[in-house]
């Protein structure tokens, strides 16, 4: 039996829930069964649905409200909506209670980064140094920059040392939150990928991988890992 993939809903769109298709393709191609996952306003309906799936994958989307790490707003903070993060959030937690594998993509990432108590940059030119720019004005297909892996982690043993990756985001990982580890930078220092040590799987990439996945093997390889341990669950 394929091993059931909760994607979480990216966002919304007027009054609909939306994912965006790459992401159930993805899935798909991998060897999972996609199933969409709505936001509901029940902590017991989350639970079923933790219950009910073997994976758990959060995918990109806007900006995260900043109090929810603690800090205001800022100027250059986009367009957020509390409801949703806040769903998200709660959900991300309950999952890692549930020690079920996560993927966490884009916005996904910085999201797991806030479930274990760290922050972000609201906006990247907050960092205080020069950056290479990490919104790119091209196809979603199209590489940006280059991403280096630390030897030892996941990431690096799916993707390898180096991996040349899209990049569509202005927020950025700021304090690592506890328990994580960072595996993966650019050349400017900014946070990549993230994993969550002693936990079955939970890997963060802060570049989208779905959209690359028919050009670069790596990526397929990221996702296949992923619906290979969430299949151990559904065993």
């Amino acid at each position: 039996m394929k091993p059931k993939i909760a994607i979480i809903i990216c966002g919304f769109s007027e009054n609909r829930q939306f994912v965006t298709n790459s992401y159930i393709q993805s899935i798909h191609y991998s060897g999972g069964l996609p199933i969409i996952i709505p936001l509901v306003k029940s902590n017991i309906v989350l639970q079923e649905y933790i219950s009910l799936c073997d994976g758990f994958l959060f995918c990109g989307g806007g900006d995260i409200t900043p109090l929810l790490f603690g800090k205001e707003p800022l100027e250059k903070l986009g367009e957020t909506n509390i409801t949703l993060d806040y769903f998200q959030l709660q959900f991300m937690r309950y999952v890692m209670l549930s020690g079920k594998p996560i993927l966490s993509i884009c916005r996904g990432m910085q999201l797991l980064n806030i479930a274990c108590n760290g922050t972000l940059y609201q906006d990247i030119s907050l960092k205080g140094s020069d950056c290479i720019s990490h919104m790119q004005h091209s196809s979603r297909k199209d590489i940006s920059h280059k991403v280096t892996t630390k030897s030892g982690t996941l990431l690096h043993k799916l993707i390898g040392k180096t991996a040349y990756t899209n990049s569509f985001h202005h927020q950025a990982i700021d304090q690592l939150g506890k328990g994580l580890i960072s595996s993966a930078t650019t050349s400017d220092g900014i946070i990549e990928g993230i994993e969550l040590i002693n936990y079955s799987f939970a890997i963060g990439v802060q570049w989208h991988p779905e959209a690359m996945y028919h050009s670069t093997p790596s990526m397929r390889k990221l996702f296949l890992s992923f619906i290979y341990m969430s299949s151990l669950i559904s065993e």
